[in-house]
């Protein structure tokens, strides 16, 4: 279809690049392994853009924008899914002469006699870009029905006879059910970028649920009996005990799933059907976010380095679970991981390996808690100490006598607002003079979903959205214009893609710290009130919907939280 002429030819020829900038992307392409565009672009000589309009009128066809085009997902999958993920490429259109395909990379001669091959249709070719293209194959290419499928295949052998045992003594061989079930089970969450996997038998149906950006999505499958060898199977990779299934476990174990090495931390509980288990999946591929990637409003990340830069003192994150709390430690950390800093965790559990910070799990049934690791970290002449969690007095006062001697001490609690955190912290009996000489700062945060820009349209608001808006915010909450997502392909149709982060940041003043001196709460909450004015999650949530990042009903969903 296409003369084969190379990239760097081309680009060369119509003197977009010079015969230098090519020799060094190649040198870089060399080294990475990576396709020469990707090589223009990460070394800035060109931008994606500029490739895929250079492309698309060099080959003379049309460059296909995925993310506003809803696609027949039906239609997609006439392709197997192995040529989509080997040629990039996928099925965008039938006509009656042939299909319509998008393609990364249209230059691909190969790809483009084994697609015709496969098809066994004319095919005709549109550019398309491959991150948008890799994130439709994987909504695409879900493993649902394999799950379906391999669940019928081990409820088959349940029923031929093969104990429990038996299958755990077979439970090694790779093309066992279980194993290809959890197989499938791991890829499809990680395709959809899942945090947790819950599964849960019930009386009639077994419910496998995926918490994605937040919120769950369940898919239920009537093999209610399976339940137990997947538990049973799961045990054995935690390192759990098999026979106990009277009481709650928790484990961890470590798996590969699609080239990415994930952690995945288990735990189990005793319900009137089976154990329901609950697995939150740590991606260790990934890395930790930096404080730029967080999504800090410029002036909330100003402070927050200042915070952090300090020589002493505490700094808490509040929230509540899943708001993002110990990835915003995490980036702090990698902040301040400098080698001329010893930094010290304790964590329960673990969740990201860091070089050169040493990170100890805590461990209550050994009686190796908080407190008694803070001790001992005290004796490893720490700069900065890391604490998981303030759970108990005992812990607070110790985290709060090293900010005094000279120690910076991070940590969370899990409160609805920043300005709870001191007062929580009262409530505890912790001495107020220990508070106002020690805290510093107080970070709280939630996550909101985005709206999906591919399907982003004005939105009305309810009567009872408006009403709501105007009872917390006043009437000038609702004189503007208001967005969502109707669902689209690309967003999996929810109407969402990926989550915001939103911040609220308390620095404690003179005024709040003789407050918390004199053990005067309310003092504390009206100079706390006064120092945050405009400036609370209420008020940062709101902005979001004025500036059609997210929805009226998702601010409603998590200012129930705050």
């Amino acid at each position: 279809m296409f003369k084969k002429i190379p990239l760097g030819e081309m680009l060369v020829r119509s003197k977009l690049i010079t015969e230098t900038q090519l020799k060094q992307a190649l040198a870089a392409q060399q080294k990475s392994g990576a396709k020469l565009g990707q090589a223009l672009i990460d070394l800035h000589i060109m931008t994606e853009d500029n490739i895929l309009d250079f492309l698309a009128k060099q080959l003379k066809i049309p460059l296909f924008n995925l993310k506003k085009h809803d696609l027949d997902f039906a239609l997609v999958k006439h392709l197997p899914e192995a040529y989509a993920r080997r040629f990039r490429v996928l099925i965008l259109k039938e006509h009656k002469n042939g299909y319509l395909l998008g393609m990364a990379d249209p230059l691909d001669i190969n790809a483009l006699d084994e697609l015709k091959r496969v098809l066994k249709k004319p095919i005709f070719l549109s550019l398309v870009r491959e991150s948008d293209l890799l994130h439709i194959l994987d909504l695409v290419y879900r493993r649902t029905d394999d799950i379906s499928s391999f669940a019928e295949e081990l409820t088959e052998e349940l029923a031929g006879g093969i104990s429990l045992t038996d299958l755990s003594l077979a439970a090694d061989q790779v093309d066992a059910p279980v194993i290809k079930l959890l197989q499938s089970l791991f890829e499809d969450a990680i395709q959809m970028h899942a945090s947790d996997i819950h599964i849960e038998p019930g009386e009639k149906v077994l419910r496998i649920r995926q918490r994605i950006d937040g919120v769950l999505h369940e898919q239920e499958m009537k093999e209610k009996n399976i339940a137990q060898a997947i538990a049973l199977r799961l045990k054995l990779m935690a390192g759990l005990n098999i026979s106990e299934r009277r009481m709650p476990q928790d484990g961890r174990f470590n798996m590969k799933v699609r080239d990415r090495y994930i952690d995945v931390r288990l735990s189990t509980l005793p319900t009137q059907y089976g154990e329901s288990i609950v697995m939150r999946l740590l991606d260790q591929s990934g890395g930790t976010l930096s404080l730029e990637q967080l999504g800090l409003p410029d002036d909330t990340l100003k402070e927050m380095r200042r915070l952090v830069h300090m020589p002493n003192g505490i700094i808490l994150v509040s929230g509540p679970t899943g708001s993002g709390k110990t990835t915003t430690l995490y980036s702090v950390l990698n902040e301040m991981n400098i080698p001329d800093k010893k930094i010290i965790t304790a964590e329960d559990p673990v969740e990201y390996r860091l070089g050169r910070i040493n990170q100890v799990q805590v461990n209550e049934k050994l009686d190796f808690s908080f407190a008694r690791v803070l001790r001992s970290m005290l004796r490893q002449d720490p700069d900065i100490i890391m604490v998981g969690e303030m759970r108990d007095v005992e812990t607070a006062e110790i985290a709060m006598r090293a900010a005094l001697t000279g120690h910076l001490v991070l940590s969370t609690l899990h409160t609805n607002d920043s300005a709870s955190c001191a007062l929580r912290l009262l409530d505890m009996k912790v001495e107020g003079y220990l508070i106002a000489a020690t805290l510093r700062g107080v970070l709280a945060q939630r996550l909101v979903r985005r709206i999906c820009d591919s399907c982003k349209e004005p939105y009305t608001l309810t009567e009872q959205e408006r009403n709501w808006l105007i009872g917390i915010a006043g009437e000038e909450a609702v004189h503007h214009d208001f967005y969502y997502g109707k669902g689209c392909s690309y967003c999996n149709k929810t109407g969402f893609k990926g989550r915001v982060g939103v911040y609220e940041l308390l620095k404690l003043n003179e005024a709040m710290m003789e407050a918390l001196r004199k053990g005067d709460p309310s003092a504390f909450s009206h100079y706390a009130a006064e120092a945050l004015k405009g400036q609370l999650l209420l008020n940062k949530s709101l902005a979001l919907t004025a500036n059609g990042i997210t929805t009226p009903s998702e601010v409603m969903r998590i200012i129930g939280e705050i």
